[in-house]
């Protein structure tokens, strides 16, 4: 909800300022720049990268809207069990747990260790699945806040050209006014589009990137540490070392209430 509610008090800001200055929302929405800040800025966002990049940035684009994030400690607990089923079952129980496991990163990470993959090979081959994970993460967070960097100038470009067609019109000096303000909208659209949409989605995409590579690596070293025989209250305790305490804090009051908390704490005691 971050996303969606800031840039929803950001376009409410702006509407009041107008309202409170006695000024018309139609004033700004005007097709013509909007057409050029819009049009124009994607066009060179995607001309400054493949179109596979622009493809998997726009696939992302939802993400930054309704993208959901895995608390820490439900991670944890889950590592945390896997580790007590390799200990009273055996290594080769885990293969079992893979088939119930709905994330592929994990999911992989117990094939390989119940097939008895070394553990230096494991490693670098999560390792590898991790880096190429957020490579694709961070290009699609990329091409947006490039966007950004971009729409300002395209709003200039816009105006220096309705600035054109008002300096062809001098010799009627009572459109020269509406005519001059309406010029100036492409820079605002510019400066609107880059400050209120690109760069913050950017932003938000960047962030998610870096939680689930948090994620991933909680994971990473939890697979490694259940292969190596690691006791499952130590594991948990080096994973939580790994997290700030605010956020598996957080995560442990939000489960309280529902079904998923309960099942979190029970197996937080169990560790």
């Amino acid at each position: 909800m971050a996303t969606l509610i800031g840039i929803a008090i950001a376009f409410g800001s702006l509407y009041a300022m107008i309202i409170l200055e006695g000024g018309h929302v139609q004033s700004i929405l005007l097709p013509a720049p909007m057409v050029l800040v819009f049009g124009a800025t994607i066009a060179v966002g995607i001309a400054g990268g493949t179109i596979r990049d622009a493809i998997s940035a726009f696939k992302a684009l939802p993400g930054a809207f309704f993208g959901k994030t895995t608390p820490p400690q439900q991670v944890i607990d889950q590592v945390v069990g896997l580790a007590e089923k390799a200990r009273s079952s055996g290594l080769l129980a885990l293969e079992q747990e893979a088939d119930n496991v709905s994330d592929p990163f994990l999911r992989g990470a117990l094939q390989n260790i119940a097939d008895g993959t070394d553990g230096d090979e494991l490693r670098i081959l999560l390792e590898d699945e991790l880096a190429t994970a957020t490579k694709e993460s961070r290009n699609a967070a990329k091409f947006f806040t490039t966007l950004g960097g971009y729409a300002p100038t395209v709003g200039i470009i816009g105006t220096v050209v309705s600035l054109t067609h008002v300096l062809e019109n001098l010799d009627t000096p009572s459109t020269l006014g509406p005519m001059i303000a309406a010029a100036f909208v492409a820079t605002l659209w510019g400066l609107l589009t880059a400050n209120f949409l690109w760069l913050p989605i950017g932003n938000r995409l960047k962030r998610l990137s870096d939680i689930e590579v948090e994620r991933m690596t909680l994971l990473l070293e939890g697979a490694l540490a259940v292969q190596a025989g690691s006791q499952p209250r130590l594991l948990g305790e080096r994973l939580r070392a790994m997290v700030p305490a605010a956020a598996t804090a957080k995560a442990g009051k939000a489960g309280k209430p529902g079904k998923a908390g309960k099942a979190d704490k029970s197996l937080s005691e169990a560790a």
